[in-house]
């Protein structure tokens, strides 16, 4: 473990210890329900920012500051804040249709866990694929403005992105295999948590977006 890991580690175990902490851990609940967009913001801004900062320590092997940094943070906030929105947009439509009994709930144990899974399994397969892709975009336009090059148009960046690679590794795997079940375990859990659970997912949802583009699929 070198230095820029053990500061990494101790920014992450730092703001987890604003999380746990009753005291500290009320104002955080507090906030976000009172102000939702703004904390959004702040979460996916410094924890999926976190998630990049790892996926370069990763591939390249030591830490770097990536291009843009601080431009990409933004983008991650406002992000967040859409996340945010639906969030409980895919919430209060599932509960909706399982009033009106258009989804199967079953009884018992299925009656918790259909309905998180529903929940994470619509807004993964709909939202998710769009919103990775509109992250792909706008990364790679600061790449390209900040490396001094004329600013692309929206066919030139298209036309830069590995989309195949995007379809197998983004879509086809961490879809299924990591975001759908992430996500239905995040909305088993009490509604305070899920907050919680939110914002360290931003931190694997940075990590992945940002290894998929340096690595082949």
């Amino acid at each position: 473990m070198n230095r820029g890991d053990f500061i990494w580690i101790m920014f992450l175990c730092g703001f987890s210890s604003l999380l746990l902490m009753p005291a500290t851990h009320q104002i955080f609940v507090s906030l976000t329900q009172n102000h939702p967009y703004g904390m959004g913001f702040i979460k996916f801004a410094v924890l999926a920012t976190m998630g990049e900062l790892l996926a370069v320590r990763i591939v390249a092997g030591n830490w770097q500051r990536t291009i843009g940094m601080t431009y990409k943070a933004v983008i991650w906030g406002l992000l967040g804040m859409g996340i945010v929105l639906m969030f409980e947009i895919y919430l209060s439509g599932v509960m909706g249709a399982i009033k009106k009994e258009l989804l199967f709930t079953g009884t018992g144990l299925w009656q918790a866990v259909l309905p998180a899974f529903y929940i994470s399994a619509l807004m993964n397969l709909t939202f998710a694929p769009a919103f990775m892709a509109v992250h792909r975009l706008t990364d790679l336009y600061i790449d390209t403005k900040c490396q001094g090059q004329p600013p692309p148009g929206l066919s030139a960046l298209i036309a830069q992105i590995d989309w195949t690679g995007f379809i197998r590794f983004v879509v086809l795997k961490t879809i299924p295999c990591f975001w759908i079940p992430a996500h239905t375990v995040t909305f088993l859990l009490p509604p305070e948590y899920r907050v919680m659970a939110a914002a360290y997912l931003s931190v694997a949802l940075g990590a992945i977006l940002a290894y998929a583009r340096r690595t082949p699929s």
